[in-house]
C-alpha cells in the first residue's frame, strides 16, 4: 500500500481494508507499520448494566456512528473514576508503565501513553511481525500477573490466580494523518488534566509527558 511521509512519520494514503476485523462486537484494525490509538480498561471500571443501557440507547444509530458515540461516552465514564481504580496505586501504575516500556523498540514503537487509575491510553505503531491483538494481550497478561502477585484484586479481595483484572477486549482507532496523530497525542497527554488529577500533563508521573521527571 502506498505511504505518505509527513513530519517524519509514515502515514497511509488510505486505510487497508483487508486489515479490518471484529472481535466480541468491537471493530478492530490490524495495520503493521502504522500508528493506532489503543484504549483498554479495568474489568470493574464499566458496570455491565451501564454498558447494556448505553447499547439500547444507541441502537437506532448506524453501526459506525454507534461505535463513535459509544467510545466517547465510555471515555467520559472512565474519567469519572469508576471501580476500584487499581492503577491509582503507585505500585500498580509502575507495573503497567514498565510493562508498556518493556518491548518498546522491538515489537512496537510507543509515541504517547498514559496510565490512568482505571484505564490506559497508548499511541503505538506495531511492527510487521506482531499483531496488535497480541501486543495488547501481552500487556494485559504481564501486568495482571504482576498485580495479582502483589495481592491486588479489582474486588478489593485477595487476588486469586484466576482473578480477572482487565476487560476482555480493547478499543483501537487507526491514525489517518498527521492532524489526527497530533490530536490523539494531545488528548492522551491531557487525560489526567481533564480528569482533575494534575494541573499539567508533565505533573502526572505515569504518562509519557511526565515519566522520568
Amino acid at each position: 500500500m502506498p505511504l505518505r511521509k509527513q513530519g517524519g512519520r509514515r502515514m497511509p494514503a488510505r486505510m487497508p481494508a483487508h486489515t479490518r476485523w471484529t472481535r466480541r462486537r468491537l471493530p478492530h484494525v490490524d495495520a503493521p507499520g502504522h500508528f493506532q490509538h489503543v484504549v483498554f480498561h479495568l474489568a470493574d471500571s464499566l458496570p455491565r448494566d451501564a454498558l447494556l443501557r448505553m447499547e439500547r440507547e444507541l441502537a437506532h444509530l448506524p453501526a459506525y456512528q454507534q461505535q463513535q458515540t459509544k467510545a466517547r461516552r465510555i471515555e467520559a465514564l472512565l474519567d469519572t473514576g469508576r471501580g476500584t481504580c487499581l492503577l491509582g496505586h503507585p505500585t500498580c501504575a509502575r507495573i503497567m508503565v514498565e510493562t508498556l516500556l518493556f518491548a518498546d523498540g522491538s515489537r512496537y514503537q510507543l509515541h504517547a501513553w498514559v496510565v490512568m487509575p482505571n484505564h490506559v491510553h497508548v499511541l503505538v505503531r506495531q511492527d510487521q511481525h506482531h499483531p496488535l491483538s497480541g501486543i495488547v494481550q501481552s500487556w494485559k497478561r504481564h501486568s495482571s500477573r504482576e498485580i495479582r502477585r502483589l495481592g491486588y484484586d479489582v474486588n478489593r479481595q485477595a487476588a486469586s490466580p484466576h482473578a480477572g483484572i482487565w476487560q476482555r477486549d480493547y478499543w483501537d482507532r487507526y491514525i489517518r494523518n498527521d492532524r489526527h496523530f497530533s490530536a490523539v497525542e494531545e488528548y492522551i497527554h491531557l487525560n489526567p488534566v481533564k480528569a482533575g488529577l494534575v494541573a499539567t500533563p508533565e505533573d502526572w508521573p505515569y504518562g509519557s509527558a511526565g515519566w522520568g521527571n
